[in-house]
């Protein structure tokens, strides 16, 4: 079984004209990503996976953030509702709020019994919030006690206006310290910090780090996954491609090549027994999400 912890809430519902089409030519250096997607599209992409989970990310309440570039990510639970409610039961969604938000926990609590999203998915860099502030602390609280999963993005992002230093992995070290009950996992390994990430989930139980977004970097990539191998955490890692910004069948075939991409370069080899048990790995299970 594949299950995919890290895809994004397609942006429309059905197609749209060519000329309201949107692009990013930031995100991966070898070709530009279509970030107005459809349903269908969406559940094309999905077809090599079992079960994917899905999410957007909410928007700051007050101040501008790293999102306003995209005009469609409003509303972003009950849109994300409404595409697990047409995935023939293969989606699981997650829910994405603003610790700054006056309802944070109230909305929290909707999504949880109406809208049955299971998980949380946040930004700090993106949403624009200090993931040591006091109310992301009290949403930690909260999720930690009702045993919600949350899906940090972690590492890099190209916006100027997105601070690096709250997607930095150092600070998930103080997050699991404080609340070590919480399941977290650590978007995208970190990247480039790689060798962070690895530090902060070989430490603490129940945190874990997803795969998305790392092969169309491949030096770096390799790097972080031998990393992973030689500090025996391989089994911390979870399947994940961050689509749109890349699909499961490109993940895939990304995981299935390492084992040839390091005998053409002779590099120091990743078993693939390894590699495989990332693809086929019951991550539901490790973060207690029933199907």
């Amino acid at each position: 079984m594949i299950i995919d912890v890290h895809t994004h809430t397609p942006s429309h519902y059905k197609s749209i004209d060519k000329e309201e089409e949107k692009y990013d030519t930031k995100m991966r250096p070898d070709r530009a990503i279509k970030m107005t997607n459809s349903v269908e599209e969406y559940l094309q992409d999905m077809a090599p996976v079992n079960i994917a989970i899905v999410f957007g990310i909410a928007r700051h309440p007050l101040k501008n953030d790293a999102l306003d570039h995209l005009d469609f990510v409003h509303d972003v639970n009950d849109r994300t509702a409404e595409v697990v409610s047409l995935g023939s039961g293969k989606l699981i969604g997650f829910m994405s709020v603003h610790p700054d938000s006056d309802n944070v926990l109230d909305e929290i609590y909707r999504c949880k019994t109406d809208l049955n999203l299971r998980g949380i998915k946040l930004g700090p860099n993106y949403q624009n919030f200090d993931p040591l502030g006091l109310n992301a602390k009290s949403l930690y609280s909260y999720a930690e006690q009702n045993n919600i999963p949350i899906i940090f993005h972690q590492g890099t992002a190209p916006m100027a206006n997105s601070p690096l230093r709250y997607s930095y992995p150092i600070y998930m070290d103080e997050i699991a310290l404080q609340f070590p009950d919480l399941k977290i996992v650590m978007a995208h390994m970190g990247h480039p910090w790689h060798e962070d990430c690895i530090a902060v989930i070989r430490k603490h139980k129940n945190v874990y780090a997803d795969i998305s977004g790392q092969f169309y970097r491949p030096w770096s990539a390799y790097n972080g996954f031998r990393l992973a191998f030689e500090w025996n955490v391989m089994h911390k890692l979870l399947f994940a491609s961050d689509w749109p910004v890349t699909t499961p069948s490109e993940t895939i075939s990304f995981l299935n090549g390492l084992p040839s991409y390091c005998r053409k370069h002779n590099l120091p080899g990743i078993p693939f027994s390894e590699i495989n048990g990332i693809m086929n790995r019951n991550s539901l299970e490790l973060l207690e999400i029933d199907v």
